[in-house]
Parts: structure tokens; C-alpha cells; sequence
């Protein structure tokens, strides 16, 4: 199953609506066969693994490990379960349960029923915590939120406008940590900043410096006081506006209206979930990132301290009684990581 696992991580940031998943296929102790899902759309783990077997007469006396339950229904490929009854292959050792609506035990049911030993909750921890995006999208209805933001020293994320050069973006980490993060946006599925932030620095929120897809742009613009000419809206990338105004849509472009005097970041999550994105990293700034961890409504935080020191400026946000952590040192900045102890 660990070897499930390491291959399963392989499809991070393409598989997107679907979960990453790894088989193994042994037999008499020795693996003849593997595989993982790549891509949305294309074969899946355990076809992929019963593909690469070469001597075929060898499955019907093989074990198939696989990190989530085989589906059982027809999407754009056809159920893996029938595949694996199809080829004789009559133990299936299982990590965990799959919480899709669609697949929910009816995978391990039909196995069962074909007359398969079926093994389940192997690393079931593990095999869980690789897809907590499907997860949390599938079980919370919501997507996995992750908080990003780096912050000086001493505890600002941005200097006064006065001590900024406007023309450029004003940089507390190193171009490594700047890579890093782009390297982050092509695992998620969406990225979301506020209007302030767009006003700052005109971002592009794109993954100049690394190899992947763009994820969906959020923009909270409330009143539509952005410019048109900000980058955001070049409609080069799939772009999403909150905001309390109708508007008409544009290719690539889609506003969203919701209520300011409620809830912002639970409607915002309701709204990714209806678009079908499962994960969103929230770069900024501080006043959407605090409203996030005011309502309690985040999974991890990663937070880059920069060797600089502002007189003054624009305060961190501040994660409260947070104690599941850990450190890294990356060049000249510190990264920390938490976890939420949020239901």
C-alpha cells in the first residue's frame, strides 16, 4: 500500500475532479504489475496496473492493492470494479473507502458479490490525508482551503504605500520560496485574493515559474471598483468575481453574486463547490485571510517569514491557539506549516 501511495502522488494537481490513486498488482510475493491515475478522463490506477501485467495468466492467482475503493459506475471511463472481477483477479486489498456519492462502498459491494476477497483500511490514515482535497470537497461540501501569505520579520505582510516603489511588487521572500509557491498553485484546483491586493500589486496569479496548469482565479470585488485593464481580467485563465452587483460574463470570466452582510467565506466556499473546485489557496491580503480564519473556515496555513524588518505597515493575520506546526528553513526564510484543529 505504501507503494500505492508513492505512486499515487505522481497525478497531483491533473486528476482534478478526480482523486489520485495507486495500484500494485502481486503475486507470489513478487509485484508484476502497477500503475496510477494521470489524468481526469484517462485510465485509471488499476487499469493502468492490470495493463503493464505481462504474463496475464498470472492475475487470476494475484492480490490488486489499490488506495481507494475501485468505482463501480460509468463516468468517462468504465467501473474499475467489473475490470477486476473481468480478469479473475480474486483478492483486492483496499486503503480506504471512496466518499463519492457515486462509488461509497458500491465498488467494495460489487466485488463481494463477484465472490473477491476484499480487504479494507490498509494505511486508511494515509490514503485519506493523500486526497484531502476529494475529502474534505466530497464529505465538508466545501473545498480545502489553504492559507498562504509571507509576512517580515516582524510581523507585517506588506510596508506602507508611502515606502513602496508602486511600479513593482514588493518581495519579503526569496525568488526560491516565490517558485516554491508557484509550484503550489499548479497542485490547486483555485486561487483567491481580494480587491485590495489586485490594487497593490496587479497580480497574474498564474504558474509563471512552474511547470502545470493556472488554477481558477477568485476575485472579491465587491462593488466592481477593479480596472478591467487589471491583469486578473485578461481572460487568459478561467477567472471567477465575487461580488454584490450583476454582470454580464465573458469567456473566462464569471461573476458570482453574493451578500456582503453575511457570511463571506462560507458563501465563497459554497460557490467554488457549486463551480467544482475542490481546493483554493488564499494569498490575500490580510483582511480576506483573517475573515477565513475568523470563521473558523481553513485547513493548513503555510506562512513564509522573510529576514526584513518594516517600521510600519500592514499587519499578519493572526492564527489563534494553533498548535499542530512544523518548521522549515528555505534559503534566507523561514516557512511554517499549520493544521487546522477546525470540525
Amino acid at each position: 500500500m505504501s507503494r500505492c501511495l508513492q505512486l499515487a502522488k505522481n497525478g497531483l494537481g491533473n486528476t482534478y475532479p478526480n482523486p489520485m490513486v495507486g495500484s500494485v498488482i502481486v503475486c507470489d510475493s513478487k509485484i508484476i504489475g502497477e500503475g496510477w491515475h494521470q489524468k481526469a478522463g484517462q485510465p485509471h490506477a488499476e487499469v493502468n496496473a492490470i495493463n503493464s501485467v505481462k504474463e496475464t495468466e498470472l492475475l487470476e492467482k494475484s492480490t490488486i492493492y489499490v488506495s481507494l475503493e475501485p468505482c463501480s459506475h460509468f463516468g468517462k471511463t468504465p467501473p474499475c470494479s467489473d475490470l477486476i472481477i473481468a480478469k479473475g483477479i480474486k483478492k483486492v486489498v483496499i486503503g480506504t473507502v471512496d466518499p463519492f456519492a457515486e462509488v461509497a462502498g458500491r465498488g467494495i459491494k460489487k466485488l463481494l458479490n463477484a465472490g473477491c476477497e476484499v480487504l479494507v483500511g490498509i494505511l486508511e490514515t494515509e490514503c485519506q490525508t493523500l486526497n484531502k482535497r476529494f475529502f474534505t470537497f466530497h464529505q465538508k461540501k466545501r473545498p480545502y482551503v489553504i492559507l498562504k501569505w509571507a509576512e517580515s520579520l516582524n510581523g507585517f505582510i506588506a510596508p506602507d504605500a508611502e515606502s513602496r516603489n508602486k511600479k513593482e511588487p514588493f518581495w519579503i521572500t526569496t525568488k526560491t520560496s516565490r517558485q516554491l509557491v508557484h509550484k503550489w498553485r499548479a497542485e490547486e484546483q483555485s486561487i483567491l485574493i481580494g480587491a485590495n491586493t489586485v490594487k497593490a500589486d496587479n497580480p497574474s496569479l498564474t504558474t509563471r515559474d512552474w511547470a502545470g496548469n493556472s488554477p481558477t482565479r477568485i476575485i472579491i470585488d465587491r462593488e466592481l471598483s477593479l480596472s478591467k485593464e487589471a491583469t486578473v481580467f485578461d481572460q487568459q485563465v478561467p477567472t471567477l468575481v465575487i461580488t454584490t452587483l450583476e454582470e454580464e460574463n465573458k469567456p473566462n470570466l464569471k461573476y458570482i453574486k453574493v451578500d456582503f452582510t453575511k457570511n463571506l467565506p462560507a458563501q465563497i466556499c459554497e460557490a467554488l463547490y457549486t463551480e467544482g473546485l475542490q481546493s483554493v489557496i488564499i494569498e490575500g491580503g490580510a483582511k480576506t485571510l483573517q475573515a477565513f480564519i475568523d470563521e473558523k473556515i481553513w485547513d493548513e496555513a503555510r506562512v513564509f517569514k522573510g529576514s526584513s524588518i518594516f517600521q510600519s505597515g500592514v499587519k499578519a493575520p493572526v492564527l489563534k491557539a494553533i498548535q499542530n506546526s512544523k518548521n522549515t528553513m528555505l534559503n534566507d526564510d523561514i516557512l511554517t506549516f499549520y493544521s487546522s484543529t477546525n470540525d
